[in-house]
């Protein structure tokens, strides 16, 4: 009897499993129909359309203008009303000028406001690349279903001025305080986005740098930065109820400062953004405060799980980005890696004892930065291709300077202005300290796509690394990373060549491939004064290609749509020659190390495969013709 009851109970959970997994299913899918239902009818692409609606979102500001989501309450063309998607990505330029400025009414725009705009909107397009990033889907988990932007006649005219989105006002009133109270852009970047969550706020530049050293987590807000809010927040209203006797009458001070210490970091999360690792910190919080006020003691397996699902409830496109798999990852190695004794340690207590409580910390905190680097690599190689050498010792300066005293000066600065230059000093010193470690030779090891099965073979093998097991144990982790370390390569035979032909937009970008050589046929265009395909799709591809060098690279003429991309491209290769049309004095033909004029009857072989020039011939040279005229012809 006893088995059949156990049996029957197996099976009911079973089927409750299956059911919850179905129903999560066709949650999903039925939410993703209704996105795609959310359309920017065809009919209305490239018209000029009069929407009202509000800016929903920061503004972000580019070298050519202002970006923003918006959100219509209202729309027509030609005087009839029509219906527009519920998001809209909208630019706002300025131009192609170095000096141009914002202009009055651009200047005025806040996240909040309700615009009249004249618009022209498309549907979400966006290049398509092997393993290259892709912004349709990005859109689409945001929501965003056109984009376009602001014409200027007839003006844009301000309707109000506080039409919704507090908490986004309130954001932008403290990232135009930080902007105006420390006058380095960098730095005042870097405290935006700790303070607001705004990373948008952060210099490209600045960007590589926190890339390749490893520390782009810690200017983004993270899970370690809500829980330090969290607690220092516990602590303030513990420290506060304790000297009320009537608060202490009302509950006990252990009791609320854990509910406040919680309240506080979700209207943090909420404040910064409410990324993927904001959302993960807060659940799991929820759930240990509820245990504890519930006197249950659940496993943190169940923690991280609930917060997990919760996550994904809300939000299932978050399994789309890396952020999500990092965040989980790394906070369940280091609960897996620590034995269940060593997590119930008591601590030392007494001021008395401070220096082995801080031994004892530094100690903790030194095996978390080793557990972590090790746990996360593979996973980092799978999402990014690359991994920062310099990281661990990155890292070891950083994240207490970031958590303990950035973040906290960051955030104290919206009562204490003053406190907001002390936080750019110590940013302007930890960016030099980073840039000093990104610029030592190899200090990042770039890796091609592996196979699948090198992917799921290195992922083990990190876990291996890290569970509390036998170093015999471990040592069987070695072999499973070699092949996601130096993942095979598929190179074309002697005779034969690959072909790439990239999505860049108008313009064009072509790789070549033979057996030991490449060569790249044009870099696409400059999207903008700050973006082009060198940088956005060229690079990229290189890196997850394992190209660490161009043999030749060839443009074959002078127009943007073509070498718009050459510059990134030469300051972030190695190029051997470059072979182009381009006049003596160009500047791209200085930035190569070695540059030729192709003329038609050049030709070389590599591997097996012959290469010829059949343009243009050599006297078109002394002629004046148009850029097109002029093109190299492989």
């Amino acid at each position: 009897a006893l088995l059949i009851v156990a049996w029957r109970w197996r099976r009911a959970y079973a089927l409750g499993l299956v059911g919850a997994l179905l129903i999560a299913l066709g949650a999903s899918g039925t939410r993703a129909s209704v996105r795609l239902a959310d359309a920017l009818p065809a009919a209305l692409e490239g018209r000029d359309l009069s929407v009202t609606g509000i800016v929903a979102s920061l503004p972000q500001r580019s070298a050519s203008g202002l970006r923003f989501r918006f959100e219509p309450d209202g729309a027509s063309h030609n005087g009839q009303a029509v219906q527009l998607p519920r998001a809209l990505a909208v630019g706002w330029y300025t131009g192609w000028h170095e000096d141009a400025a914002l202009t009055q009414p651009q200047a005025e725009l806040r996240a909040g406001q309700r615009w009249r705009f004249t618009l022209r909107l498309r549907q979400p397009h966006a290049n398509l690349n092997p393993h290259g990033f892709d912004y349709e889907l990005r859109l689409f988990e945001e929501g965003v279903r056109a984009t376009g932007y602001v014409r200027d006649v007839p003006a844009p005219e301000l309707l109000h001025r506080a039409a919704g989105f507090p908490v986004e006002r309130l954001r932008q009133r403290v990232r135009d305080a930080i902007e105006a109270a420390v006058p380095d852009r960098r730095a005042a970047g870097v405290l935006a986005a700790l303070a607001v969550g705004d990373q948008g706020a952060i210099e490209r530049e600045d960007w590589d740098v926190y890339r390749n050293t490893g520390v782009a987590h810690l200017v983004s807000i993270s899970g370690l930065h809500i829980t330090m809010f969290a607690w220092l927040a516990a602590a303030a209203i513990s420290l506060l109820w304790r000297r009320s006797s009537g608060a202490m009458r009302w509950a006990p001070a252990p009791l609320a400062a854990r509910w406040g210490g919680f309240l506080c970091a979700a209207a943090y999360a909420v404040f910064s953004g409410w990324g993927v690792p904001s959302q993960r910190t807060v659940w799991m919080l929820g759930v240990v405060v509820l245990s504890q006020t519930l006197g249950a003691r659940w496993p943190w397996s169940l923690v991280l799980l609930f917060a997990a699902v919760v996550v994904t409830a809300l939000d299932p496109w978050a399994l789309t980005q890396a952020g999500f798999w990092l965040s989980f990852v790394a906070v369940g190695l280091l609960m897996a890696s620590t034995s269940g004794a060593s997590r119930h340690d008591a601590p030392v207590a007494g001021w008395r004892h401070w220096p082995t409580r801080a031994w004892e910390a530094s100690r903790a905190g030194l095996r978390t930065q080793v557990i972590a680097t090790i746990g996360l690599t593979p996973l980092t190689l799978v999402f990014f291709q690359q991994v920062s050498i310099v990281g661990f010792a990155a890292n070891l300066v950083a994240i207490p300077l970031v958590t303990l005293v950035i973040t906290p000066l960051a955030l104290l600065g919206a009562a204490i202005v003053p406190l907001w230059s002390v936080a750019a000093w110590f940013v302007q010193q930890l960016n030099a300290m980073l840039s000093s470690l990104a610029a030592i030779p190899s200090a990042v090891l770039l890796v091609p796509v592996a196979p699948v099965w090198a992917q799921l073979g290195g992922l083990l093998g990190a876990v291996l690394l890290v569970l509390p097991l036998p170093w015999r144990a471990r040592l069987l982790a070695l072999p499973l990373l070699l092949p996601l370390l130096m993942p095979p390569r598929d190179l074309p035979a002697t005779g034969h060549f690959d072909l790439v032909a990239l999505d860049v937009g108008q313009g064009s970008a072509l790789l070549v491939r033979t057996r030991t050589h490449l060569l790249v046929f044009d870099a696409g265009p400059q999207y903008s004064r700050e973006s082009d395909a060198g940088q956005r799709v060229l690079l990229p591809l290189l890196r997850t290609r394992g190209e660490s060098r161009i043999d030749r690279l060839v443009l074959s003429h002078r127009d943007l749509d073509h070498v718009g991309g050459a510059s990134a491209v030469l300051k972030a290769t190695r190029v051997d020659d470059l072979l182009s049309s381009l006049e003596t004095g160009h500047p791209l033909r200085a930035a190569a190390p070695h540059a030729t004029r192709c003329e038609a009857g050049q030709s070389w072989q590599w591997d097996g495969v012959r290469f010829a020039i059949i343009g243009p011939p050599a006297g078109d040279y002394t002629r004046a013709l148009k850029s097109n005229a002029m093109s190299c012809v492989l």
